[in-house]
């Protein structure tokens, strides 16, 4: 029986889900956006996230125990260095997992896209504070500026002068 045992094993022995989830998460630390499958998205989240955690404080403890977790040290230096400093002051959910409409050819699998919430700017608060440049609307009636010149008389004559 599985009696209160609430991970999902996503049908895999214990060691290719641990180097499953450990590539899935330095996948999606370096490029940010991965698109997978909607129940490796949510064991990932429940494995990345802490990591992230991790990395806000920048100590050699944090760097190993991250480190044991990833196995990539280009990873680990891309959270600790550029991530971390996004995430400063969020105190939790730093990924989004958005479900896509169409599902896997093969087997029909729902698939999601899985990004980290800060690194989109469509959802994020920074591009809606960005000013946008003002633009004008101009009408196709004509104005009173354009109705004035009929009105004012005509040009009188230059005169010449003799030098």
């Amino acid at each position: 029986m599985r009696h209160n045992k609430k991970f999902n094993h996503l049908g895999r022995k214990s060691a290719h889900r641990k180097a499953m989830l450990s590539n899935m998460a330095s996948s999606l630390i370096l490029n940010k956006r991965i698109i997978t499958t909607v129940a490796k998205a949510k064991a990932l989240r429940v494995y990345v996230e802490p990591l992230i955690t991790r990395s806000k404080e920048d100590n050699t403890s944090n760097r190993r125990l991250v480190f044991s977790y990833l196995q990539n040290k280009f990873a680990v230096t891309e959270l600790f260095r550029e991530i971390s400093t996004k995430v400063a002051t969020r105190p939790g959910g730093y990924t989004r997992i958005i479900r896509m409409p169409n599902m896997r050819a093969g087997d029909a699998a729902d698939m999601c896209m899985m990004e980290l919430v800060d690194y989109n700017d469509v959802y994020t608060n920074e591009a809606k504070k960005a000013p946008k440049a003002k633009t004008t609307r101009r009408s196709k009636k004509s104005t009173k500026a354009e109705a004035a010149p009929a009105e004012a008389p005509a040009e009188a004559p230059v005169e010449e002068t003799k030098e």
